[in-house]
């Protein structure tokens, strides 16, 4: 009908980047979740190596006020830059730790990893910060079990003491008011549990001070972009770099009103518009300020889209496209396979295409040999320098290998046999889809990495993404003349991966990734943890 509106989500500001840009079509994340995928974005190295890993299903880091983070003795790429006289900034979300060991020693913060400026969520957006029971639901149903436990202790006691007609040395009624006690403290932490993470993990910080909390969400996108605005304007006479982590598109999907009901696809298509127009905002700054034409930008996601995430009967967590899985699946190409553009004008060829397989990781070598900086010798670096590639002066990636980790454990990997043309995937563990002929791990928050749910594969299954991205056909031996030579020859590369493997602290384990008060970051006294911006 003329005039309509096509049936798609608009991303005009994306959509010229890419047209402006070179884009990766086969842009991969070192991890299927947040934390450890951003831990490698900024070291540039797989995050078994730094520890950003858990073996004990902790995917990501849980509260603000935990110990785990990554590690002081990791370098980011803002780091050598900073060093080299760059003027550095975070705007946005960090999910990469805080403290240590006490509220403000501040260890794991952006300004310890090579930032200089410092503002917005040092956690991750979540449902909870808009009312959605997400951490809430889990925890309450731990009070709940606990509150049914001392019940159940009480009554059993009274009716032990009773049957043996004991004489205690104490009355009973104590007991029972006790047990009442307890029980109705239970309960009310269990009712005021919402309130207590919103005000423990959705605040903002502008470097080392909490200056709202809780933040209102509504008001979070326009404070980012001035932000954004004005480290532009201060440092446009100076090398910078500025990463701007958008709390879009996440569950709650936290959108403003000028966009909601705007797009044909419900409240998750609202929250990509309003993240696309967020771009063409930053764009318009680089214009105004001058510097649009000595400016590389870089565009990603940190993981696939989550496809467990669902409200009623509605999609939150957006979707794959012709990619198997989605978030917090190891192997699967929906969890892993994210978009890639970058842009800069006069440098680079607009348009350009590159397929081959390329990492997140290696935007590190590739932005500190551009800003001058050497790749440091003293460890392993993963990531590989990626501008001759996007400049057209090399044909092919220099990854022949990329592996691909569910926490510390290994569900698949990846080779680019050059000499052929083909991309082949080994997949050792695979999770097992809820619903029979599912997609996802429905009724699971994300999917697991080990355990029953879970299905080891022996032999691994093998498909040809060159010719099959939607790893819908498994070959075999019979199917495949070289199953036996691509499986045996990942197999050794694997080896000689873990082999060279060094042990580190697993920072999202156990009593790293616990919520511990005395880290609590609070701007007020502890707990009525509270305050505004002045003039807000």
């Amino acid at each position: 009908m003329p005039g309509s509106r096509p049936n798609m989500l608009l991303t005009p500001n994306i959509d010229r980047l890419a047209e402006e840009g070179v884009m990766l079509t086969q842009h991969i994340a070192a991890a299927s979740v947040c934390t450890p995928s951003r831990a490698a974005f900024l070291t540039g190295r797989y995050p078994v190596r730094s520890g950003m890993v858990s073996s004990d299903g902790y995917r990501v880091l849980q509260w603000a006020a935990v110990s785990g983070g990554l590690p002081t003795n990791e370098t980011t790429f803002a780091k050598i830059l900073q060093d080299k006289g760059y003027a550095t900034g975070l705007i946005g979300k960090w999910h990469l730790g805080l403290n240590c060991n006490s509220s403000s020693d501040h260890c794991h913060h952006p300004l310890r990893h090579g930032f200089e400026h410092f503002y917005g969520m040092p956690f991750s957006m979540m449902g909870d910060c808009a009312q959605l029971s997400e951490k809430r639901a889990g925890l309450e149903r731990r009070l709940h079990l606990c509150l049914r436990a001392v019940v159940a202790l009480a009554a059993l006691a009274l009716a032990a003491g009773k049957l043996a007609g004991l004489q205690p040395p104490l009355p009973w009624t104590p007991v029972v008011i006790g047990s009442a006690v307890v029980a109705v403290l239970l309960l009310a932490a269990a009712r005021s549990l919402g309130t207590l993470i919103v005000h423990a993990d959705c605040f903002l910080m502008r470097d080392h001070a909490v200056t709202e909390q809780p933040m209102r969400l509504q008001r979070t996108t326009p404070l980012l972009l001035e932000d954004a605005a004005a480290f532009l304007k201060r440092n446009k006479q100076r090398p910078f770099l500025l990463l701007v982590s958008f709390l879009h598109v996440h569950t709650p999907l936290v959108t403003t009103e000028n966009f909601l009901g705007k797009s044909l696809h419900g409240l998750y298509g609202d929250n990509v518009e309003e993240m696309d127009w967020m771009v063409g905002q930053i764009l318009g700054m680089l214009d105004r300020e001058g510097v649009t034409n000595n400016t590389l930008v870089y565009f990603t996601s940190d993981n696939g889209g989550s496809l467990e995430s669902q409200h009623g009967n509605r999609q939150y967590g957006g979707w794959n496209g012709v990619y198997r899985g989605g978030k917090g699946m190891g192997g699967w190409e929906g969890g892993i396979r994210v978009p890639g553009i970058f842009r800069w004008p006069g440098v680079l060829p607009a348009g350009r295409v590159v397929t081959e397989p390329t990492s997140l990781m290696d935007v590190f070598p590739t932005v500190v040999q551009l800003g001058g900086g050497q790749v440091p010798q003293d460890r392993v670096i993963d990531g590989r320098d990626l501008l001759p590639l996007l400049l057209g002066t090399a044909q092919h990636s220099d990854h022949e290998f990329l592996l691909h980790y569910c926490e510390v454990f290994l569900h698949a990997a990846r080779w680019h046999q050059r000499d052929r043309g083909r991309v082949w995937k080994v997949h050792y563990v695979t999770p097992q889809f809820q619903r029979a002929g599912a997609g996802a791990c429905y009724g699971r928050g994300v999917c697991p990495c080990f355990g029953e749910k879970v299905t080891p594969h022996h032999p691994p299954l093998l498909f040809d993404l060159s010719r099959d991205p939607s790893e819908s056909h498994v070959l075999t031996p019979a199917t495949e003349p070289l199953f036996h030579e691509v499986v045996g020859r990942v197999q050794r590369a694997v080896e000689g991966h873990q082999r060279a493997l060094r042990p580190a602290p697993l920072q999202l384990d156990g009593l790293h990734n616990i919520w511990k008060p005395w880290l609590q970051p609070c701007c007020g006294p502890f707990p009525l943890c509270w305050c505004r911006p002045q003039g807000s």
